[in-house]
């Protein structure tokens, strides 16, 4: 039997009691699933556990039927079958792109001809044959990175790790690492840590957020950024969010014009009372002039900010994302009173 035909996915518990991480993750035989947080949550425990780096307090990792770490024991990092690409590239500056890439295979056992071979098809696989004589000083930074991803490849990983792969590159080098990204994650287990929710979408088909080392939202890419449970969510996604007390209809926010202002949701299921948080994408939102009627909440501008080619309007409870075209078909201005209108079915309310 292949490698690839015995591969059954990756079952990892996590426990260290120094860092309150207590954290279950399971991940198919061919997904890719995103880890997200906040610094400090748990992220980077994981990976080190299930990579060999970090031993465990309790509970074991598992992949193709192997017991990596648990019940005080644990194969050493080079024997896990774990593929890990790390921020930067940390090729070995003495040794060629195709040395760098065919040491796994060679320090797996394989011959040089077999280690050179498999070096090889990893380059092409990622779009990178024709840097093999290259040495790693010649490359920018995007080319380093990319042959850091076949270098990982190489070895034929039984696990893919993949730890914020893309945060020291440049805007222009970040799409291509994403396509050898792709190829990387393609037909194994693999986890994405990221503080990119582009790289969420182009890489991930499940989503797991940690919060104080503990999993407090699993979902598909859509279902946790379109309609997040967790505030760390619904930040990472770009959203608006804000607080209030639950009401039969969505939400009165905690501050605004006259003490608090109504936020409306299409369906939520929190008990009226209770003190809840809604986030809403700022896209969402209408802006019209204040003329004292009409939907929406009348409030000062207290910031305008250039945002990605949009103006976010930036009140005391709500804000706002509009074009150029908008704004100036607005006239609004700092310290100007708007009505701000955020569709029903645009808002998702949790208990908080």
């Amino acid at each position: 039997m292949t490698a690839a035909a015995a591969r059954t996915g990756l079952v990892a518990h996590v426990v260290r009691h120094d860092r309150d991480v207590d954290v279950a993750l399971s991940v198919g035989p061919a997904e890719c699933v995103a880890l997200v947080g906040a610094n400090g949550s748990g992220k980077s425990t994981v990976l080190d556990a299930v990579a060999g780096l970090l031993p465990l307090d309790g509970g074991a990792v598992r992949s193709d039927d192997r017991v990596l770490a648990g019940a005080g024991r644990g194969l050493p990092a080079h024997r896990r079958r774990i593929g890990l690409v790390a921020q930067r590239p940390d090729l070995f500056p003495h040794l060629s792109v195709l040395a760098n890439v065919a040491f796994g295979p060679r320090a797996a056992g394989r011959s040089g001809r077999e280690a050179r071979a498999a070096a090889r098809h990893a380059l092409a696989a990622v779009g990178v044959a024709d840097l093999a004589d290259r040495a790693p000083g010649t490359l920018s930074g995007g080319q380093a990175q990319r042959v850091a991803i076949a270098r990982a490849l190489a070895a034929d990983p039984a696990v893919v790790l993949l730890d914020e792969p893309t945060s020291a590159l440049d805007v222009g080098a970040r799409e291509d690492v994403r396509a050898a990204l792709r190829t990387a994650v393609s037909g194994r287990p693999s986890v994405l840590v990221t503080h990119d929710p582009v790289e969420v979408m182009a890489l991930a088909d499940r989503v797991v957020v940690l919060q104080d080392g503990r999993v407090v939202e699993s979902g598909t890419p859509a279902e946790v950024l379109a309609r997040p449970r967790s505030g760390f969510a619904a930040a990472f996604s770009g959203l608006v969010v804000v607080h209030g007390t639950a009401t039969a209809d969505g939400l009165v926010l905690d501050r605004g014009s006259g003490g608090g202002g109504p936020l409306a949701s299409a369906a939520h299921h929190v008990p009226a009372g209770r003190p809840v948080a809604a986030a809403y994408h700022p896209t969402a939102a209408v802006v019209t002039r204040d003329t004292g009627v009409g939907p929406g909440l009348p409030l000062v501008v207290r910031a305008l900010e250039p945002r990605n080619g949009l103006v976010r309007f930036r009140t005391d409870d709500l804000s706002a994302d509009l074009t150029l075209a908008a704004v100036a078909a607005l006239g609004a201005t700092v310290g100007s009173t708007v009505r701000v209108h955020v569709p029903p079915a645009e808002v998702t309310v949790w208990e908080s």
